[in-house]
Parts: structure tokens; C-alpha cells; sequence
């Protein structure tokens, strides 16, 4: 019985959507990738014709390839980790700005942020009693505070 060459399965394996791991779907994508790899991996291994096995180079490069490849998931993992602890960092600092938004009609609208709500979504902003997602945000007015800047120069 013949089974196709490694390195299709590698490459096509390799070639599918890249995941981001920030969605509960794009993780249970890339689980199902994993084990749907190594099955193809270990179906190719006892399919393969033992009067012309498999060359072990082939298989240290699927063996290489599927290394790499969860290597990449962790890194975008913790690249999504890293972009959440930024948004939420960034939202917790416009409380007690003002700020300019879009609401969802898609008109401007403007006001103080009272607090942020962190949802699996991404931070809602409470402004006058609206919830306000970060990206709706077009514009921040400095607090006045000490080493904030909003815009304007002053004149010594």
C-alpha cells in the first residue's frame, strides 16, 4: 500500500490558517490540527510499505515541522495574552478623562470615563451611563494631571 510523500501532509498541515489562540473556536481549531497531525503522522508510520519504508529524514522533518508549529501557537498565544494586558492597561488609564466616541448610531458624542469593565470581549468603558467599547474612542483630553500632555503648550 502506498501513502503519500511527508512532506505533503507537513506542508499542507502547515499551509491551513494561522490561529491566534484569542477565541474559544480558534483554540479548538488549532487542537484539532494537532491531533489531526499526528494521526496522519502515525497513519503514514503503519501504512507505510515495509519494502520501501519511509526515510528517517522525512520523518525528522514532520517530527521538525510539527515542533514548529506549536512552537508558533505558543508564541501567538502569548502574543494575544500580551495584547489583552495592553488594552486593559490602556483602558484603566482614560478614567477620569474625557473622552470622544462614536456611539452605535454613529454619531460623536463626549464625556468623562467613570470606570472600565474588562469582559471576555475586550474593556468596556462606562461614559454617562453607556457601556463604550475602546475601539469606539476617537479622541482623549489629558486629566490636567502632572506630566500628561493634552495637546497644548503653555508659555513660561
Amino acid at each position: 500500500m502506498s501513502v503519500s510523500a511527508p512532506e505533503s501532509v507537513g506542508a499542507s498541515f502547515l499551509g491551513g490558517t494561522p490561529t491566534t489562540g484569542s477565541t474559544a473556536t480558534d483554540s479548538t481549531t488549532s487542537k484539532v490540527d494537532k491531533d489531526m497531525f499526528l494521526k496522519l503522522m502515525v497513519a503514514q508510520l503503519k501504512n507505510q510499505d515495509p519494502m520501501n519504508p519511509t526515510d528517517s529524514s522525512q520523518f525528522l522533518a514532520q517530527t521538525a515541522q510539527f515542533t514548529s508549529l506549536e512552537k508558533l501557537t505558543a508564541v501567538a498565544d502569548q502574543t494575544s495574552q500580551a495584547l489583552s494586558a495592553q488594552l486593559a492597561f490602556g483602558a484603566s488609564g482614560l478614567v477620569g478623562r474625557s473622552v470622544t466616541y462614536t456611539d452605535p448610531d454613529g454619531a460623536e458624542q463626549a464625556g468623562a470615563v467613570s470606570s472600565v469593565r474588562f469582559t471576555p470581549t475586550g474593556p468596556l468603558l462606562s461614559i454617562g451611563g453607556s457601556d463604550v467599547t475602546l475601539d469606539s474612542v476617537t479622541s482623549v483630553v489629558g486629566s490636567g494631571s502632572a506630566g500628561t500632555s493634552t495637546g497644548g503648550s503653555t508659555a513660561s
